[in-house]
């Protein structure tokens, strides 16, 4: 059972109380108090001080001090007035349980408001954490979506850089075929004015070697032609010959029904392999032709629908994959899914197909077909 405390002392004024509790050597850490309006308690084992106050005091202004072997109590009054006691006189043990019971609730009551505020705070910390976090991404995708549409601007001002030069180069081109032509021209006429000087000045007696300065003129001038103007090709046909299938054998030793069985086989062999993908089991005929796919895809392309025309031109391709339009088709209907990868790939195709088919083209020509294409 703990010790009572009983000499303490107290002083008061009209606005605050000051309780003095001696500890008695007890270490400061192991002081429990306990205070509300109406109930003071320290508990400091074996001791232990409880006051019933005479009047409410203001808890959350109120303040204890420990030090010195001693805690010093600074209550504030809720009203102004001077005290006659410090407890509460003639208080019996029902009342004072009903005190204490009563003065732990109030605890209770404040503690629960205290974590419910302290949630509360926490909740609206977490808001605004996340307000702030959506803030940056925002400001962040922003950021990332102004470089893609700087880099995208750089490159079409690149495009038409490059366009402009390739148009100023043909220009220049032109310009100095013409140049060329000119001079070429020029070096006739200066040709022929040399020749006409020359004759006009020979003498009139010399009128044989006139006639052959003229006929060397026009011998010069059918030259030129002739130097300007390819001669026309001649005309022949080609006699293509093929030789019959014969068969190695006598004919009394002759396989010739093994043979053509073979053939057949061979034939069948072949229409079966046609039906190995089982998209076609169930196809009409015509849907078994790439060029009608290949349409099919680009109606399907015009109408937005770009899985639909993929899966079209997969199709398409599976069938007859030399066919470098479907690889670019679907590479526009990739480029409209975001697909780059995808779009680079078959690019990339098409471009090997065409490469190995003409062997001529020019990337510049096909990039600038690709960019038509994909109506850049």
């Amino acid at each position: 059972m703990p010790l009572q405390v009983s000499d303490y002392s107290w002083q008061q004024t009209k606005t605050a109380v000051f309780i003095s509790v001696p500890l008695r050597g007890v270490c400061v850490r192991d002081a429990d108090v306990f205070c509300t309006e109406n109930y003071l308690k320290v508990n400091f084992p074996p001791f232990l001080f409880e006051v019933f106050l005479y009047a409410p005091i203001d808890e959350e202004s109120s303040k204890a001090k420990i030090g010195n072997n001693t805690i010093i109590f600074t209550l504030h009054k809720k009203e102004v007035a001077m005290w006659d006691t410090l407890s509460v006189s003639g208080a019996d043990k029902e009342m004072m349980q009903r005190i204490r019971e009563k003065s732990i609730l109030q605890a209770q009551e404040r503690a629960k408001e205290a974590t419910e505020a302290k949630a509360a705070a926490r909740r609206e910390d977490q808001k605004y954490t996340l307000n702030v976090m959506m803030k940056i991404e925002e400001e962040e995708r922003k950021k990332i979506e102004d470089m893609k549409e700087n880099e995208r601007i750089k490159a079409t001002k690149e495009l038409e850089v490059w366009k402009e030069r390739q148009r100023k180069a043909e220009e220049q081109k032109r310009f100095q075929r013409k140049e060329k032509s000119h001079q070429q021209e020029k070096q006739i006429e200066e040709e022929r004015k040399k020749l006409k000087h020359k004759s006009l000045t020979r003498n009139s007696a010399s009128r044989n070697l006139a006639t052959k300065g003229r006929n060397s003129e026009n011998i010069f001038f059918e030259k030129l032609k002739e130097d300007s103007i390819p001669a026309p090709r001649s005309v022949g046909s080609i006699q293509i010959n093929f030789t019959p299938r014969a068969f190695p054998t006598a004919l009394r030793e002759s396989q010739v029904a093994e043979e053509e069985e073979w053939l057949h086989k061979q034939a069948e062999a072949q229409r079966a392999m046609n039906t190995d993908i089982p998209e076609l089991c169930d196809l009409k005929e015509e849907e078994k032709n790439p060029e009608w796919l290949k349409d099919k895809g680009n109606t399907l392309f015009a109408t937005e629908n770009y899985l639909a025309a993929i899966n079209a031109y997969n199709l398409a391709i599976r069938l007859n994959n030399k066919i470098p339009l479907l690889y670019l088709n679907r590479a526009a209907c990739h480029l409209k899914l975001k697909n780059l990868h995808k779009a680079i790939e078959d690019s990339s195709k098409a471009y090997r197909i065409m490469k190995l088919h003409l062997r001529l083209i020019h990337p510049t020509k096909l990039y600038k077909m690709m960019l038509r294409r994909f109506g850049i």
